[in-house]
């Protein structure tokens, strides 16, 4: 299966970024189960970044056309597992690069039988400059690390560059969602979101950004910032037209 277009090279190739991540990638020991999960499932579900021209996301999940939803960061999985349980017709991209995460999302597709799910275990970085215009539905980036100190602010992984790579991939009327339980950190995502022209931010009213939509499924992020008193904040864009 090609998940590579046909299109010659161009500017872009030779300015895609550098793998850049933050942190630790590996975890306590793995358990078995996951590991064999990591050997058996991962090469299945990984997705090719081209090394020229663009991916085609929608090959990545066969034939059939299908919207393609994107979750830069998915932790456990437990969001992006529960998305794709709920929508099958969906094919929804997962990119972490924390190896523990990755092995987590894997048993959830697993257990659950999901058949919709792909997975990057790199940096979101090198998958958005690979991606083609206007080719995601809708794209999440839930409760990232923060990153609090003044020096490391450039690691925050929504800031004003991504933001512009996301607005490019995002179909006219796709939805970005954002969360975090970071005062700082919200003030940070909003005030890049709302500089990027390609977005138009959806509240209305203060219970729009303080409060999960139903269709938002909760992450143990979210459960956590709640048990030690953070209260978390919700945005969701819209792509203009």
């Amino acid at each position: 299966m090609s998940t590579s277009s046909d299109a010659p090279s161009t500017d872009d190739d030779e300015q895609r970024p550098r793998r850049q991540v933050w942190g630790r990638r590996q975890g306590p020991k793995l358990r078995p189960g996951r590991r064999r999960l990591l050997d058996e499932r991962l090469p299945d579900l990984s997705v090719p970044l081209p090394e020229q021209g663009r991916l085609d996301p929608q090959a990545l999940f066969g034939p059939r056309e299908r919207p393609v939803w994107l979750e830069i960061g998915f932790g456990g999985g437990e969001h992006l597992a529960a998305q794709a349980k709920a929508h099958p017709e969906v094919g929804l991209i997962g990119v972490e690069p924390f190896v523990t995460g990755v092995a987590r999302l894997l048993s959830l597709v697993e257990e659950r039988g999901l058949g919709n799910v792909r997975v990057l275990a790199d940096d979101a970085r090198l998958l958005l400059a690979a991606l083609p215009d206007a080719s995601i539905e809708r794209a999440f980036v839930l409760f990232p690390d923060p990153w609090p100190k003044a020096r490391h602010h450039k690691r925050r992984v929504v800031n004003s560059a991504t933001l512009a790579e996301m607005a490019r991939v995002m179909r006219p009327g796709a939805e970005l969602r954002l969360a975090t339980d970071d005062p700082d950190y919200a003030r940070w995502m909003l005030e890049a979101a709302l500089a990027e022209p390609r977005l138009d931010w959806l509240a209305e009213r203060a219970a729009d950004w303080r409060e999960r939509p139903a269709d938002w499924p909760a992450t143990r992020y979210e459960a956590k910032a709640l048990a030690a008193g953070r209260r978390p904040l919700f945005f969701r864009f819209r792509r203009k037209a």
